[in-house]
């Protein structure tokens, strides 16, 4: 079983040991959550309402495909259902269209000039920008640049489940009323607290420099949660063996130097003596 495989069983376990129930949300999960997708977006110029405005047209998500996300006890698989926007769409929620989550609303589906839809491949939007803006300008040279590629949308989960064996979680319904959709630079998690990040940390930790390498392995050894894992001690520094090869050995410190005893007297003492025997003569 390859450590990935190991630390997905892991976590699964202590999802079930922690009283899990199938329908509760992943732990530390942000209640307006962020999945972000590759995918094709197009821009173009067309004609509507007698103004030229910039088209913007793609999948904010795709359905029935699995992704990897993170939770308090490690990772686990992500699915959003076919049909899971069904019934948001259906109340015609108030969305606007945003590049990264931020700034200025571009459109919404309040002024009309955002249309939201939900297929088999996933739920797409269509925008039309106001070509007259700078932000706008930016972001569609982004997208005709291929510098921006992925698709997101926040949204409020309102039902999911967990597989029995606690390694899938799928999203049955979820949402978008005043969530957004909209373009995102490249992000490797789909989404953005520290557990979700996990993943992203652990693959940081072998390309990590010595020293700070060395500093992660000191702070993680005062928790108290880890007591159980046997530390290794390498040169005054706690650390694992996992580790141990990574950090190499300890950096050479010379040992202390005590300061040779004073000798005589400085020049500045002598002339000031020599100054007061002058002054008593």
């Amino acid at each position: 079983m390859s450590e990935i495989a190991t630390l997905r069983a892991q976590a699964a376990a202590a999802r079930a040991a922690a009283g899990g129930q199938p329908g509760a949300l992943p732990a530390d999960r942000p209640e307006a959550a962020e999945v972000r997708f590759s995918a094709q977006l197009r821009a173009e110029v067309v004609r509507r309402d007698g103004m030229d405005w910039y088209q913007v047209e793609g999948y904010a998500s795709a359905f029935e495909r699995g992704y990897e996300m993170w939770d308090m006890f490690g990772p686990y698989t992500e699915i959003v259902s076919a049909g899971a926007a069904d019934k948001t769409l259906e109340a015609n929620p108030e969305v606007v269209f945003r590049f990264n989550h931020a700034g200025t609303p571009m459109a919404s589906t309040r002024n009309g000039r955002l249309e939201l839809w939900a297929d088999d491949t996933g739920l797409g939007q269509r925008a039309w920008l106001n070509p007259k803006r700078a932000d706008v300008q930016l972001l569609v040279q982004a997208v005709e640049d291929a510098d921006v590629r992925e698709q997101s949308f926040m949204f409020r989960i309102t039902s999911g489940r967990w597989s029995p064996d606690y390694t899938e979680y799928r999203i049955d319904t979820f949402d978008l009323e005043r969530g957004d959709v909209g373009p995102v630079t490249y992000g490797a998690n789909p989404h953005t607290s520290v557990a979700a990040r996990s993943g992203e940390f652990l693959s940081l930790i072998p390309s990590l420099p010595p020293l700070l390498a060395r500093e992660a392995m000191a702070r993680l050894s005062a928790r108290a949660d880890l007591a159980a894992v046997a530390p290794l001690q390498t040169g005054g520094t706690i650390t694992t063996p996992a580790l141990a090869d990574h950090l190499g050995p300890p950096p050479f410190t010379a040992p202390a130097q005590t300061p040779p005893a004073s000798r005589g007297r400085s020049i500045a003492m002598a002339r000031t003596q020599l100054l007061v025997a002058a002054w008593n003569d």
